[in-house]
């Protein structure tokens, strides 16, 4: 009986240690949470205080984690800098208005239309919660205001005292292009100055006389009342105040050709000729021609002062003007209506 009895202990033992076995094993394989470990933080903007004129903004500015300068509110700068600003829902773009410089800005697109004239800045304007956000360097390089950055508060001052100078010259290039009207003086393409003209723009003769925009034909003579603020492109450009014009010539299919002298000749009767080599100042120029210098022909420097025909030599920067009869020779040779001399040979 003992051994009967023992035996049955031995089972209910054995098969007490087999269940807790089990139970230790099932516990083991469970599945257990796993607990995440948060390796980086979020990317946030940088608030940035918005100052203008010595007025703090309502809205503020922000510069992203990874950005090379803070972004400003594009309406709220530009209004209280005294621009007029439209907003055109289906380009997505404003467009900008103050005396002289209207500029557009297109949503995501780093090309800033300054004066029918693009420009890029590096950074393409944002669309943040329904307002458009550009660049620092807009305030500086756009609208020609001055800008501090300091800590976490960009400073922008205009000073609204007009500041001019006078500049001397020649037109070279007329542009009126959907409303905007300019005149390029002393030179084509990089070259020379254009101004900006607009309804504020006084135009008159040297005797008073009030003139229109049309009567700034290519080889006038004038001298312009302009901002010292400019542009930085090439040409740079400014705000005509004042064109008063000294000389307009009666040819009306007058063009030209500005370039440097390549060659000077004299023929056996005494006929002295230059031989221009650069860019024509219209479609119907001649990016070379040969112009013959006559008693008729003015010869001038860009100041309007009249010079001799011995400081066109070879190497001299000219703007040469002529009608539009010329040979079928190549290169082409005509009469000079005037020479203006722009700059000496290089030394």
């Amino acid at each position: 009986m003992n051994y009967r009895m023992n035996k049955r202990i031995a089972a209910i033992v054995a098969l007490s240690i087999s269940l807790t076995g089990g139970a230790a094993y099932a516990a083991d394989t469970t599945p257990q949470p796993i607990q995440a470990k948060v390796i980086s933080a979020p990317i946030t903007n940088e608030p940035f205080q918005i100052i203008v004129n010595g007025s703090a903004l309502a809205i503020g500015g922000f510069k992203a984690a990874d950005a090379k300068e803070p972004m400003l509110p594009l309406r709220d700068v530009t209004e209280a800098l005294g621009f007029t600003l439209t907003w055109n829902a289906e380009s997505m773009s404003a467009d900008l208005v103050k005396q002289n410089l209207m500029v557009t800005v297109t949503t995501g697109e780093d090309r800033y239309a300054v004066n029918k004239m693009d420009k890029t800045l590096g950074t393409a304007p944002a669309l943040v919660d329904s307002r458009l956000f550009v660049p620092a360097s807009f305030a500086s390089e756009v609208l020609r205001a001055d800008v501090k950055i300091e800590g976490s508060t960009v400073s922008i001052t205009q000073d609204e005292q007009r500041k001019t100078t006078t500049t001397k010259g020649v037109v070279t290039a007329v542009r009126d292009n959907e409303g905007h009207q300019a005149v390029q003086i002393n030179g084509v393409g990089p070259d020379g100055l254009v101004l900006n003209v607009g309804k504020d723009t006084v135009i008159a003769s040297s005797e008073g006389t009030v003139m229109a925009f049309s009567d700034l034909t290519i080889g006038t003579e004038i001298e312009a009342e302009h901002s010292l603020a400019m542009t930085m492109s090439l040409p740079p450009q400014t705000a005509a105040y004042n064109i008063t014009v000294s000389y307009r010539p009666d040819a009306v299919d007058l063009t030209g050709t500005s370039g440097k002298i390549q060659d000077v000749r004299k023929s056996d009767d005494g006929v002295t000729s230059i031989v221009i080599k650069g860019a024509g100042l219209t479609e119907q120029s001649q990016a070379e021609v040969v112009l013959q210098l006559t008693d008729q022909t003015t010869l001038v420097n860009k100041e309007g002062e009249a010079i001799d025909k011995d400081a066109l030599v070879q190497g001299a920067k000219v703007i040469g003007f002529y009608n539009g009869v010329l040979t079928k020779s190549l290169p082409p040779i005509g009469k000079a209506w005037k020479v203006v001399l722009m700059a000496p040979p290089a030394e």
